[in-house]
């Protein structure tokens, strides 16, 4: 009797762990840091240690994993791909289409350092300001005016902001196959 309590106890908290690593995969998306991976290193070693053995909530299958890889590359192509098609949206060189990429990186950077008193939204405003300032040095390089070079930045921006907003869905819909396949 007490050993199957304690099975039933080591059951739940593991459980309420990985689900609590996943959520923090989720805040770090937010922070533009590579929180879908976390939830698929999470999960899949999860998975791998076959808890179910132990006590069984084993529905925790290969298929969630499946899904979970899927996701974690649907997050990357948007959150990337995002500020360089908002670029080229706008009429953007393919040199700041390169520049929004990169420029996006940067200021996802600086600005949890440089805004770090209002998380995640400092992350995302640097993000998004970086890919539109890439994207307008990356014009002014290709020899576009600056109206035009503008517009591009402007684009390049919308498009990251809009891209990490997409990945965080991503990550969050990451965490509800996680906790469907535990519950299933």
């Amino acid at each position: 009797m007490i050993c199957g309590m304690w099975t039933t106890i080591a059951i739940v908290l593991i459980i309420l762990g990985l689900l609590l690593v996943n959520a923090i995969g989720v805040l770090m998306v937010a922070f533009q840091l590579p929180g879908t991976w976390l939830i698929l290193i999470a999960t899949g070693t999860a998975a791998w240690l076959r808890w179910d053995d132990v006590g069984g909530w084993g529905h925790l299958g290969w298929w969630v994993i499946g899904i979970l890889f899927f996701l974690a590359i649907l997050g990357e192509i948007i959150e990337f791909v995002a500020g360089a098609l908002g670029a080229g949206k706008a009429g953007a060189s393919k040199r700041a289409m390169v520049g929004a990429v990169f420029g996006g990186v940067a200021g996802a950077i600086l600005g949890t350092i440089f805004l770090w008193f209002i998380p995640i939204i400092g992350t995302l405003i640097g993000a998004a300001v970086g890919a539109g300032v890439g994207s307008f040095l990356g014009d002014l390089w290709a020899g576009r005016e600056i109206k035009n070079a503008l517009e591009g930045g402007k684009g390049a921006a919308i498009g990251r902001f809009w891209g990490a907003l997409g990945k965080i869905i991503v990550a969050g819909i990451m965490w509800l196959v996680v906790l469907i396949g535990v519950l299933i």
